[in-house]
């Protein structure tokens, strides 16, 4: 019997350890939605501070940084964000607030007076300049408003 659970154990192991790498493959190419907060915490009043509770990180894994000028945030309805003049550096990441502010390293302001993300179900997609999706990430459910896309 301890020679078929070894017996099994070693056949079963690779594939178990496998499995999270495979998982984590996916976003080792380059550019990836990270965590997004979809519904700003608290009541959402609409004020400038409520629409900047909401946000999506994108993440550079990659060892070099990459110029996003022209790449695009978009939801469901298609509201859309473009990237102007924007480098991301290796292995940094860059949180696109939906509301006004002034942008800096590692954070940009969408500009808007209203919320992008809807709290109950929607996806964000990260777009190339050459119109290809290059990733999405999608919700259904309010959970606590937020969104690991990793």
């Amino acid at each position: 019997m301890a020679t078929a659970v070894l017996a099994a154990t070693a056949v079963m192991a690779p594939l178990l350890a496998a499995s999270p790498a495979s998982a984590a493959a996916a976003h080792q190419g380059g550019l990836h939605l990270g965590f997004i907060q979809y519904d700003s915490p608290g009541r959402d009043t609409g004020s400038n501070s409520s629409l900047n509770g909401e946000w999506v990180n994108i993440h550079n894994s990659t060892r070099s940084a990459i110029q996003l000028k022209g790449y695009k945030l978009k939801d469901n309805t298609g509201y859309t964000y473009t990237f102007g003049s924007y480098k991301i550096g290796a292995g940094k990441t860059v949180k696109v607030r939906t509301g006004k502010g002034s942008n800096g390293a590692g954070y940009v302001f969408w500009g808007r007076s209203a919320y992008v993300w809807n709290n109950t179900s929607d996806k964000a997609r990260l777009i190339k300049p050459s119109g290809s999706q290059l990733d999405s990430c999608s919700w259904t459910t309010r959970d606590n408003g937020t969104r690991n896309c990793h």
